[in-house]
């Protein structure tokens, strides 16, 4: 990329998070992404190059181990001219989001990533000339939690998610995660497609078709989506039209996700590295759609195959299921590490809580040791962790797809069949920055606001005596100052 001749007219506003903001090219298939900050709190060039190659080591060296060389795109740090981040900057105001606008883009450092555009570029090279379908899921996590350390005894029946998602005030839970059963796969997407939220997204050629954009409205028309995918499913355009071409269309949609992300096409160090069994407790969420469509229909069990070791899916269970203490039993090691950092704050850099985020930082997350020693090097073990764990709960898989003919499917690219197509694909994972050690002292408070409420506002209106005992006591609350 010529620096020097970088115009901002050939960029547009591709979407923001709370900490940045990225721009894609009109063109070709790069996106720069660029730091956020609240209005004049601007952090100097120094520390903006610090943050992003922590990002760059961290998706280099730690979750590339995690997930494959060829899922990760960990992408470079590039210098741009001033001149151009501002006018940039000014172009792309009116399309930002309001919500969004209460931090800055960064225009002062002019430090920026320069990354893939994964909704327009594979791993592979296809034929240019060809469209391009992508799908973005979010896998969040719905595994039960094992830890000893779990004070409520409704957690060991309904997942977090599911909880959260009551607080949040949704009526209408459907999300997807890991799983080991293709049925269960296909129930979930079916679901995702029905309500999207900000959970599934689709693109055709880079433009966004189906799903949530930030806080616009949704778009999330079957029929329309029907529209955009039957070239790609049926090419020869033999198919009619109505609500069962619809249906036709979106299951062999299904179908193509579900058959990518159960493929392997990497391999990882971090393959390997055994977790605490999936099987150990529970190991569905009551409070799913699926199970109680289970019940509906009669069955009370679901037989489970596993995921194949080598998918991106299997990966990404791995990483989270690293939240092995749950955040109960994880917060007293925090404030181990936080009593000793007061009384030593010369070594945080040397625990590496900030960085450097290399080989040997890696290395020490493999230690799947449960039982404490009491020393502060094991706490900090486990809160490095649950940081990564919380990070692969948050990610985002992107599964890209290009048609082609038979005769120009070589054994180099993977190709996944439909009853009518064949497409080569790539699966790559983003999202992936580390989540703050800062944040635990909130996460563990969420926690528990989650879990009181379902048990005050859901799981008592099933059970009178419950509901009668939180009615007698909600206007009992002790509180404890500290002296």
């Amino acid at each position: 990329m010529e620096v020097e001749k970088m115009d901002e007219n050939e960029w547009k506003y591709h979407g923001e998070g709370n900490q940045s903001l990225v721009v894609s090219h009109c063109q070709r298939c790069v996106v720069l992404r660029f730091l956020k900050s609240p209005p004049n709190q601007n952090k100097t060039s120094e520390e903006i190059l610090h943050h992003l190659q922590n990002i760059v080591d961290f998706g280099k060296h730690v979750m590339k181990q995690f997930f494959g060389e060829n899922y990760v795109h960990h992408g470079e740090i590039i210098q741009l001219p001033l001149d151009f981040v501002r006018q940039l900057c000014l172009k792309i105001q009116p399309e930002r989001p309001e919500s969004r606008c209460d931090k800055d883009m960064d225009t002062l450092s002019g430090y920026a990533m320069c990354l893939p555009n994964l909704t327009r570029l594979q791993t592979y090279r296809f034929v240019e000339h060809r469209p391009i379908l992508c799908i973005e899921i979010k896998p969040k996590c719905g595994f039960i939690p094992f830890s000893s350390h779990v004070s409520q005894e409704i957690k060991h029946k309904v997942c977090r998610y599911c909880m959260h998602q009551h607080l949040k005030g949704c009526d209408k839970i459907h999300f997807f995660f890991p799983s080991r059963n293709k049925q269960r796969m296909h129930f979930a997407l079916k679901s995702l497609l029905q309500e999207p939220q900000n959970n599934l997204k689709i693109f055709k050629n880079g433009e966004l078709i189906y799903g949530c954009k930030d806080d616009q409205d949704c778009v999330s028309d079957w029929n329309e989506l029907a529209r955009h995918l039957k070239p790609f499913f049926f090419p020869s355009n033999g198919l009619v039209s109505g609500p069962h071409c619809t249906r036709t269309i979106v299951k062999e949609l299904i179908h193509v996700i579900t058959m990518t992300l159960l493929s392997s096409t990497d391999a990882c160090r971090a393959g390997d590295m055994k977790t605490v069994p999936i099987s150990q407790g529970r190991s569905y969420c009551e409070a799913s759609a699926f199970n109680k469509e289970l019940v509906r229909n009669g069955k009370h069990k679901l037989e489970s195959s596993g995921l194949p070791r080598g998918c991106l899916l299997y990966k990404t269970l791995q990483a989270q299921m690293l939240d092995m203490l749950d955040i109960e039993g994880l917060h007293p090691l925090y404030s181990r590490v936080e009593q000793y950092l007061e009384e030593f704050p010369e070594e945080r850099s040397t625990l590496q809580i900030d960085g450097l985020y290399n080989e040997a930082f890696y290395e020490k997350l493999l230690d799947l040791s449960t039982e404490d020693d009491g020393t502060v090097a094991f706490a900090l073990t486990k809160v490095q962790q649950y940081r990564i764990a919380m990070t692969a709960k948050d990610c985002s898989l992107m599964i890209a797809l290009s048609p082609c003919l038979q005769d120009e499917c070589s054994e180099q690219r993977p190709v996944v069949l439909t009853s009518k197509s064949r497409f080569t694909f790539s699966v790559s994972v983003l999202d992936l920055d580390l989540k703050p050690y800062e944040s635990i002292p909130h996460q563990y408070k969420l926690d528990s606001e989650i879990v009181n409420y379902y048990l005050k506002n859901v799981q008592a209106k099933d059970d009178p005596v419950m509901s009668t005992l939180f009615k007698e006591n909600e206007d009992c609350t002790l509180v404890l100052h500290k002296v």
